[in-house]
Parts: structure tokens; sequence; C-alpha cells
């Protein structure tokens, strides 16, 4: 009886081997010598509707590097096209950046970005960035100059998300979706522009949904980075008044009345004079609380302006609706937030401490 339960058990425990062996997924190849890691794509409109994917081959050898381009009706298409065009398998595990035109971003983006979620070998963490121009031919010009330069612009991106420098707008995929998906919200990219000496960046492209509709830029561009994303800019150029703040830090408060006709937008500003070119005496306490208020009074007009400019876009880059939830209420349909909020009246007001200026090299040690 006993070696009949034993003879019942390796039955069993043989049956479930094959069993499970049949079900499971096809192994995929991953030797280093036969894949191909591509490390980003650039996707921008082709022909007739289709989509044209391009990328930098071979990415991680020290083979001569070329540009590789399909034009392509779904993007996993493109994939598979690669496939059949080059001697390695194409493999997505190491994209680190997606780079949309911003043709393509005004026509929508919701399925290249639901592609990209639904695919277990590419991390949330990518980079999402909107171009201005031909990428594919600046791509061309720079591999004779910089092979790796898309590995360059990839540790840019990753600086300023890591150090929150507040120098321009970082996105990656789970923040693009959580924003996309997420009531009282809508995405925002960075873009950037090609010209002659490289690619530089312009500013911030605001998304109705998953369509771009606008790009913030200069002071407006500064004070959506201080309002809203990192509340930190290292510098603040000011060129009405001939002066730079530094190191600029904001806390934000945001008041909608009971009746939701106005909202009150309160911005407490830390910061210090970096550079000054004008003609007041800035050591005279009166002057330099002159000059504050001349500031404040000139950032509210600017960021007056850029509020009732996302009113009239009806986006809410800076979720101000999450404003109108109420403990014990049920949460506003987000439809209904964005007809009130495009009637509603704005209130800005800024609140800046500038540091005393001293003289610096009095703090140093003598050596």
């Amino acid at each position: 009886m006993l070696l009949h339960k034993k003879l019942c058990k390796r039955l069993i425990l043989l049956f479930m081997t094959f069993w499970l062996s049949g079900c499971a997924p096809v192994t995929e190849n991953n030797l280093i010598e036969e894949i191909s890691p591509v490390t980003f794509l650039s996707i921008s409109k082709g022909d007739k509707g289709k989509l044209k994917v391009s990328t930098i081959m071979p990415p991680l050898s020290k083979e001569n590097k070329f540009v590789m381009s399909q034009e392509v009706s779904l993007l996993k298409e493109g994939v598979q096209k690669y496939n059949f065009n080059f001697y390695q398998e194409i493999k997505s595990g190491q994209m680190r950046m997606l780079v949309i035109s911003d043709e393509l971003g005004k026509d929508g983006i919701m399925s290249i970005i639901n592609v990209l979620l639904t695919d277990p070998d590419i991390s949330p963490r990518i980079y999402l960035v909107l171009v201005k121009g031909n990428f594919d031919e600046y791509l061309e010009s720079q591999l004779d100059k910089d092979e790796n330069f898309d590995y360059s612009f990839y540790r840019m991106l990753k600086h300023y998300e890591e150090k929150n420098q507040g120098e321009l707008t970082v996105v990656n995929l789970h923040q693009f979706k959580h924003l996309l998906y997420t009531p009282y919200s809508d995405p925002f990219l960075p873009v950037f522009k090609i010209e002659e000496d490289g690619v530089n960046y312009e500013g911030t492209a605001l998304f109705k949904d998953d369509k771009l509709v606008e790009t913030i830029s200069s002071l407006d561009e500064r004070i959506f980075q201080l309002i809203n994303n990192d509340h930190y800019l290292k510098v603040l150029p000011i060129p009405e008044f001939e002066i730079v703040l530094g190191h600029v830090r904001s806390k934000i408060i945001v008041d909608i009345d009971s009746s939701y006709s106005t909202m009150t937008y309160t911005v407490n500003i830390d910061t210090r004079i970096e550079e000054y070119r004008g003609e007041k005496q800035l050591f005279d306490p009166q002057q330099l609380e002159n000059m504050k208020k001349d500031i404040e009074t000139h950032l509210e007009k600017q960021t007056y302006e850029l509020v009732k400019k996302m009113q009239e876009l009806k986006v809410d880059p800076l979720q101000l609706g999450i404003q109108t939830k109420r403990p014990f209420s049920k949460p506003m349909e987000e439809k209904k937030w964005i007809e009130m909020f495009e009637k509603m009246d704005i209130k800005i007001k800024y609140n800046i401490n500038i540091d005393p200026l001293t003289d610096a090299n009095s703090k140093r040690p003598n050596l």
C-alpha cells in the first residue's frame, strides 16, 4: 500500500510537470550576442496616416552606427520590421527615452502611451520628450560628431530629475499616465527644438487629455516650474528690472470660496539677489523694499495671465480641481469642474522674502 501511494505521487508529479511545461510561455532568446537593446525610439508622423519610428543602430556596440527608420501603421509593427532588417533581435528592456514629434502630439498620443504601459519589458520610468523639428535628420548629422548623443540626452534628463534643479520639465511614463488618467489633472511634457546649434530646451507642452494644445516658454515656463513642478528655481531672471533672483523656493496656498466662483492663489517665495544691473541702491533697505514690491506686482500679472490662458484652453495641469474636494461629500465631476474653472475669478498674490544684500566674500576665512 505504501509503495502504491508513492507511485501515485510520482505519477501525479510527472503529470504536473508535463502539464505546466505545456502551458509555459515560449522562452525568449536573450543571448547578448544575438540581441540589440534599443535605448530610445523617435516617433513622428509618416505618410498616409502612418507612424515613422526611428532609432540608432546598433545602440550599444562599437560598430559604425546609423539611423534606422520604418513607416508603420502600428508601433509594435515597427519593432518587428527592425528585426527583419537587422542581424540582431531588437529588445526594449533597456529603453530610456521616447521622443515624440510635436505634430504627432497635436493629433493625440494615447494609443502610444497605452502600448508602452502594456509592454512588460518597458520601464515606467522612461522619459517622454516632445521635439519640434526633424529629429531624424539631426540624428544623422550627429553620428559623426557625437555617436553617444542619445545617452548624453538621457543623462541630462536624469540629472535634472534627480537634483530637482527646477530648470526644465522632466516627465516619465508613469507620471504622464498618472496625470492623464487621474481626475482633476492634465498632463504636460518638456519641449525641445532642433536648431543649428543643437537641441535646445524651449519650454513645457500643455495637454488637453492626450493632445498638445499649447507650449509655454520664457517667464511663463519659469513661473510654471515655480508654482507646480519643483517649487524651486536655481535662477529667475527678470529683464524688466535688470535683476536675477537665485535659489528661489516657493510655497503655494490655494483657496476656493464655498460658491466656487473665486480662487485665491498665494505664492510665498524665499530668495536672494544673484545679479543686479539697474540704478537702484539695493543696499538701502527702502529701495530694496520698493524693488520687492515691483517684482511682486510683475509676477502677479504674469501668473494671472498664465492661469487665464489655462482657463481658456480648459486645461488643469496645476491640478487645482483637487481643492474642490470636501469631507463627507461626493467629489465633483471633472467636466463640471472644468466648466466652473473656465468662469472662475482668479486672484494672485505674491509674498516675496529677499535676503538682505551682504558681501559674500566677507564671510570667507582669510587664507
